[in-house]
């Protein structure tokens, strides 16, 4: 069953995604992240949410050279009005 998850992203990450240069994440594989889940990352600048959000769908997933319980994820960005609708049917 494909999951929403919500995640903190800094700013300097943040904006080289907003900019269309950074669509994958490392991450700690607590979530049991999936291909073709959605993901929100929230913009935080380590005391607040920002309020700027970006959304995607992960396409790719791998832990290869990745230390013990992470991963990288691969995601393509989407429509924040989709995710936050649950309309997906159009992907």
């Amino acid at each position: 069953m494909t999951k929403t998850h919500e995640l903190k992203i800094l700013p300097r990450f943040f904006k080289e995604a907003q900019d269309g240069r950074k669509y994958f994440e490392i991450r700690k594989n607590d979530r049991d992240y999936q291909v073709d889940d959605y993901v929100i990352l929230n913009e935080f600048d380590e005391e607040n949410y920002t309020g700027s959000k970006i959304a995607g769908r992960i396409t790719f997933i791998t832990d290869f050279q990745q230390q013990e319980g992470y991963i990288v994820f691969g995601w393509m960005p989407i429509p924040l009005r989709f995710v936050q609708r649950g309309d997906f049917g159009y992907l």
